[in-house]
């Protein structure tokens, strides 16, 4: 697997997932993560490296989700009364 390959399945769990990781966070993932975390340390340097390299080559977009603006409360309508007399 070269360089380019695993920063490119790593950039794809960081979107699947919805967000860039730390290194402790990377790790609590086990073995569902593409690439372990002492490979990638071991070819790049060290994990700030690894994110640098991420970033630039395969950006990871934050996953936005649509919501639906919640409906306006509808405007008061005030009857006004007569005197009756």
């Amino acid at each position: 697997m070269t360089k380019d390959m695993m920063i490119k399945a790593v950039s794809e769990f960081f979107t699947e997932k919805g967000e860039v990781m730390d290194l402790a966070t990377y790790k609590s993932y086990g073995s569902d993560v593409p690439v372990k975390d002492y490979i990638l340390r071991r070819y790049f340097g060290s994990w700030n490296r690894v994110l640098s390299v991420v970033n630039k080559r395969y950006p990871v977009a934050p996953v936005v989700e649509k919501t639906t603006p919640a409906p306006k409360p509808k405007a008061e309508v005030k009857v006004e009364k007569e005197d009756v007399k």
